[in-house]
């Protein structure tokens, strides 16, 4: 399960590892697709002796995603190596229901986060609420498609009032069949708990309803009856919320991209 990566070239022998670095959104109802979920950068710096080359190829990726974030909402693509440095991998996915401006403004905000988060990591992450860019140099370690990476729960356990397992628990149990149907998002709300899930998008509709089924499983333990949760897997997210006083039109407009890394990537 996953997305193709580039064929594996020589990395230094020393660990490369994703390391987290968390930041947690404000309240769902109020975040903003710009909003920092959380970010991951790498344990190494590229090459002293190749930094120069991946600079300027990370760059060229950089104006490639911002680019075409202008005409879809997912993009992956591989630079070409050049004397001085290894081919660079990235991807960007933009939330199922963004409009194409507040996608294209959403990856402009996100990719030069990388630099001023990670300096000249080998791999970077950046996730906002409406988004996410991922960049790594090729043979990067990858990681498996259903780990978790990153959650957050509302405070304090049933805070939902009396009833509200169950009304998460039904809403959350549409998720898998929707996200299969809607190939690969999908948006719900039953009685004041809206409810919502995104897989990378070249997922296949069998990998995307199992990590999803995954997601929904991890947030019923990791956040208990707390009235608000995000879990994110490697190749896809759920997010859930209670509205005691109705669901905001429109939907809550929580959650992320899909796929990252962060907690439990050590």
């Amino acid at each position: 399960m996953g997305i193709p990566r580039p064929p594996s070239l020589p990395i230094p022998s020393f660990p490369v590892v994703l390391l987290a670095i968390l930041a947690v959104v404000a309240g769902a109802s109020a975040a903003s697709i710009y909003d920092l979920v959380y970010k991951g950068c790498a344990n190494q710096q590229f090459p002293g002796a190749g930094a120069g080359g991946s600079q300027q190829i990370l760059a060229a990726l950089s104006s490639s995603l911002i680019s075409q974030s202008s005409v879809t909402k997912f993009y992956k693509t591989t630079t070409a190596s050049s004397s001085s440095g290894q081919p660079i991998f990235g991807l960007f996915q933009c939330r199922g229901d963004l409009s194409s401006s507040d996608c294209s403004a959403c990856i402009a905000k996100a990719v030069p986060m990388w630099s001023s988060i990670c300096g000249a990591t080998v791999a970077a992450r950046v996730q906002l609420a409406g988004c996410y860019a991922l960049y790594e140099i090729s043979g990067f370690p990858q990681v498996s498609g259903t780990q978790m990476l990153y959650k957050t729960c509302g405070s304090g356990g049933g805070s939902g009032g009396t009833g509200f397992e169950e009304k998460r628990d039904t809403a959350l149990s549409s998720l898998q069949s929707g996200v299969t149907a809607g190939r690969g998002f999908y948006a719900t709300n039953y009685q004041s708990v809206y409810a919502m899930a995104q897989c990378e998008a070249d997922l296949s509709s069998a990998d995307c309803g199992e990590c999803v089924e995954q997601a929904v499983q991890k947030s019923q333990v990791e956040c208990g009856g707390a009235s608000s949760g995000q879990v994110y897997l490697d190749k896809c997210y759920i997010s859930y919320s209670y509205y005691p006083n109705g669901v905001p039109q429109g939907g809550a407009g929580s959650g992320g991209g899909g796929n990252g890394r962060g907690e439990g990537r050590h």
